[in-house]
């Protein structure tokens, strides 16, 4: 067996997901984290896997895209998606851990293994000798951005995103709330309503909150599927009522509930509080005082304020092989967020995806072939393929290829899953049997 080690860049959710697969096949790794010697701004601890914008990894239904992904990745066997399912907590529909808990997990996961060595350093400069796989993330260092950017020849995009407040859960008024949830137990989420006065009252004073940017303005640019709240109230009153703060659904909600902010635990011993879809980039004091004007959060004490910060990826369809290789440096592969993927799920699927192309490589045997009757398929060709208006995307079906007509029809999503989970059924069973030859 080929003894060569690889190199991964990155200790998020795609860098510890590459590192533990490789590291299953018996392949040694070496695992570069730049935390805590290099801090980002956004995360709170030196734990690998760290969850930092939201503790929901979508639904698990299988009939929702980020459902039949995250199924498509158990039967690959992901480490991290094991992980995931022991740290679970209730939320409906929704696919909620522990983040505290998760984190602790893949680290532990990542120190018990034999092959993988840990090196807390920022990684600067590619080294085209090593098989090595970049998985840096959005917070991608400037040092290494500039480096990629000499590599390809081309610059980088950018996009602002911004992460939701967490709060502490004995700091809501329990008498302006009710319990309710889309889809599960009722008890998942913690609903808090509006009237309509509140409401109106509510969006305008998000309409005219100060922002809190980072500099050069003139590269903003919203990842439309996680919009800071405020920008979905400038485009519209009633833009947040039919989005997050939509009250159907919520069995028991009161008479004159005319919108609501739904609260999720993010731990479970439920002492501390997500704001569900309220990324936000507004300043500090602007936070507390226009989330202290829904009534249940009055009182309200942050665990942690939502902040905007900018978010790095490269142009995939431009640089990126249909391996996930860079085309100017083909022993470099780029995994998760940084290749053009939005999502913690999306950016486990392409960290294994990332770890099995280096690995059949390095074996001398036939990468695994994910076509676009898969999940994880519909990712890797969406990131690899040239088109017109590219900005990192998450799973859905609307990935899917167009027809000759230019037309795109919505799938028999039963079907769908049926076919690509009996695909990535056999491509399991032949990696499985990588690890069997001598």
């Amino acid at each position: 067996m080929n003894t060569e080690f690889v190199r991964v860049v990155g200790g998020g959710l795609a860098g510890s997901e590459a590192a533990l697969v490789l590291a299953r096949m018996g392949r040694t790794v070496e695992l570069w984290e730049m935390r805590p010697t290099v801090k980002t701004g956004i995360h709170e601890t030196d734990m690998l896997g760290e969850l930092v914008c939201s503790n929901s990894l979508g639904s698990d239904a299988l009939r929702d895209a980020r459902g039949l992904l995250k199924a498509e990745l158990r039967v690959l066997g992901s480490p991290l998606m094991s992980i995931a399912d022991t740290c679970r907590l209730p939320a409906g529909k929704a696919f909620a851990v522990d983040r505290r808990e998760f984190g602790a997990c893949v680290t532990r996961a990542v120190a018990s293994s034999p092959t993988i060595t840990v090196r807390r350093s920022e990684y600067i400069t590619l080294d085209p000798a090593v098989p090595t796989i970049l998985a840096t993330g959005p917070l991608t260092s400037d040092t290494l951005l500039e480096n990629l950017r000499q590599v390809l020849g081309r610059d980088n995009l950018f996009f602002y995103d911004a992460i939701a407040p967490s709060i502490w859960a004995d700091s809501v008024n329990e008498s302006r709330v009710f319990a309710g949830s889309r889809g599960g137990s009722e008890s998942d989420y913690v609903n808090c309503p509006l009237t309509q006065d509140e409401y109106y009252a509510f969006v305008h004073a998000l309409q005219t909150a100060e922002q809190h940017l980072p500099e050069l303005p003139g590269e903003q640019r919203f990842f439309e599927a996680c919009l800071p709240v405020e920008e979905m109230a400038r485009r519209g009153d009633d833009v947040l009522r039919y989005g997050p703060m939509r009250p159907v659904g919520l069995a028991g909600r009161p008479r004159d509930c005319y919108a609501v902010l739904q609260l999720r635990s993010e731990n479970a011993g439920r002492t501390v509080f997500g704001l569900v879809g309220f990324q936000t980039s507004l300043s500090i004091s602007e936070q507390r005082r226009v989330l202290m004007m829904i009534p249940a959060l009055h009182d309200v004490r942050f665990v942690r304020y939502g902040l905007i910060h900018r978010n790095a990826f490269l142009r995939g369809p431009s640089v990126l092989t249909p391996e996930l290789a860079l085309a100017a440096c083909p022993r470099t592969y780029v995994a998760g967020q940084l290749a053009g993927v939005d999502g913690y799920v999306e950016s486990i699927a392409l960290g294994l995806v990332a770890a099995l192309n280096v690995e059949a490589v390095l074996r001398g045997v036939a990468r695994p072939q994910f076509e676009t009757d898969t999940m994880v398929g519909l990712l890797v060709s969406y990131v690899t393929t040239e088109r017109d208006d590219f900005q990192p995307s998450n799973a859905n079906f609307g990935l899917l290829p167009t027809e000759r007509t230019g037309k795109q029809h919505s799938p028999d999503r039963e079907e769908f899953a049926r076919r690509s989970l009996a695909c990535v059924s056999q491509i399991a069973a032949g990696v499985s049997e990588w690890t069997t030859r001598a």
